[in-house]
């Protein structure tokens, strides 16, 4: 009876977790799709201006805003994943107990820092810093957003793929460093490959962070809605456009079902992604490469 209960109880879990992804789905849609009664679908999702307020003729293409995202969002995940993975190695493979003893509890210490914090080291400490070094006028700017988010990725890296690695079952390194493997040799050819799975599962929660983060790149990259190919500039991304337009709206208005188009087109983003991201893994499971 107990384990009966156990397993209605996880079955009831993961079914609400379904219904609640569902239900933010089906608002985000019901409200998002009224907006498309008047802005075109093509110029929502490939019109290269967002003025929803503009006194002529408000436009609402989505393509800076994305833009924004994918920018500030490729350099933080260029940063922390190599960073975040080698760290998770360190602990998990190579530190001495003491080591680790103190490293991981630091570690996870800082991905409880409020993000309020890191946008304003980003603010205040990091812009000038990036100023100094290349001479922008931007002071706020992509690559300020995207080193902070890197920042603030790295330890949900660490803490998730360190747990995966130092999951590898022992016999697996001692089986190789049987077959004359050195330590290296076995932590790159075997112990990273086994825990491959969960060092991507780390990787996609890094990633959904760093999509969805708001306050820290809302205070960080400078907010300027436009398409420039340099990560000096500013940039807008979308959770900040719906964070600093949401309040001022009018509720029900075009603007309004806009912001909501954004938060949908956003979830869908997420959606694909990690529905690749869930495709390789299976695959590499079945594979092994």
């Amino acid at each position: 009876m107990k384990e009966f209960l156990i397993e209605k109880f996880l079955f009831a879990s993961s079914i609400f977790s379904i219904i609640v992804v569902t239900l933010i789905f089906l608002l985000l849609f019901s409200q998002g799709i009224l907006g498309f009664r008047e802005i075109s679908i093509i110029d929502f999702l490939f019109g290269q201006t967002w003025q929803p307020t503009s006194l002529v003729k408000a436009e609402f293409g989505t393509v800076p805003l994305v833009y924004g995202t994918a920018v500030v969002t490729s350099i933080a995940m260029a940063i922390s994943v190599p960073v975040g993975i080698a760290i998770a190695v360190y602990i998990a493979e190579i530190a001495n107990p003491i080591e680790k003893e103190i490293l991981k509890p630091i570690v996870e210490l800082l991905a409880g820092v409020p993000s309020v914090v890191y946008g304003f080291f980003a603010l205040v400490t990091l812009a000038t810093w990036i100023q100094q070094l290349t001479g922008t006028n931007s002071r706020l700017n992509a690559l300020n957003g995207g080193l902070i988010l890197a920042i603030m990725v790295i330890p949900t890296i660490v803490s998730l793929a360190e747990d995966a690695i130092s999951s590898v079952p022992r016999e697996y390194r001692e089986g190789s460093m049987a077959l004359g493997a050195s330590k290296w040799e076995t932590i790159k050819n075997v112990t990273v490959p086994s825990a491959a799975p969960g060092i991507l599962a780390a990787v996609l929660l890094g990633f959904g962070r760093a999509v969805g983060e708001t306050m820290a790149v809302l205070m960080a990259t400078g907010n300027a809605a436009v398409v420039n190919f340099n990560i000096l500039d500013s940039v807008r991304t979308m959770t900040a456009t719906i964070v600093i337009e949401t309040p001022e709206v009018a509720f029900g208005s075009l603007h309004y079902h806009a912001l909501f188009g954004v938060a949908l087109l956003l979830f869908l983003i997420t959606f694909v992604f990690n529905y690749m991201a869930g495709v390789i893994m299976r695959r590499y499971g079945r594979t092994g490469r």
